[in-house]
C-alpha cells in the first residue's frame, strides 16, 4: 500500500533554519559557530565531483573548514520536520566559484529543547542534478 502524506511548514523552521545558517556561517573563521550547529559526534559522508567518497566525524574538519574563508551561501531547498527530528536539503554553493558548490542533505535532532545536526551526506554539485546551483 502506497500512501503519500502532505508536509506543512516544519512547526521549528526559524529554530533549524538557523542551526544549519550556523554551519553555513562557520566558514568564515567561525569554529564556534560549527561546534554549535553540530553533536560532537555528527558524522559526514560526501561524493567528490570525481565520484570519491570521504567520511568521517565532522569536528575532525572544523578547524579547516572555519580557516578557509570559502565565500558560501546557504541555499535551504527543502526543510522537513517529524516531530525532534528534521532533515534540509541544502545547496552550498560557492558565490565566486560555482564549480566549488555541493548539494547537502542535513539531518538533524532536537535534544533537550536543542537542535544540532547529526549527519551530513553531500554530494559535489557536479553530482546533485536538478539541485546543483
Amino acid at each position: 500500500m502506497n500512501r503519500t502524506v502532505s508536509v506543512g511548514q516544519a512547526p521549528d523552521y526559524d529554530q533549524i533554519v538557523r542551526v544549519v545558517q550556523l554551519y553555513v556561517d562557520g566558514f568564515q573563521g567561525g569554529s564556534e559557530k560549527l561546534r554549535e550547529a553540530f553533536h560532537e559526534d555528527a558524522w559526514i559522508f560526501a561524493i567528490d565531483a570525481q565520484g570519491a567518497l570521504g567520511k568521517g566525524l565532522v569536528s575532525d574538519r572544523f578547524e579547516r573548514w572555519a580557516t578557509s574563508h570559502r565565500p558560501v551561501k546557504g541555499r535551504f531547498i527543502a526543510v522537513t520536520q517529524a516531530g525532534d527530528i528534521a532533515s534540509v536539503l541544502l545547496g552550498f554553493d560557492n558565490t565566486e566559484d560555482l564549480s566549488d558548490s555541493w548539494v547537502d542533505v542535513i539531518a538533524l535532532m532536537k535534544s533537550e529543547g536543542v537542535w544540532k545536526i547529526t549527519n551530513k551526506t553531500a554530494a559535489h554539485s557536479s553530482r546533485a542534478a536538478w539541485a546543483k546551483p
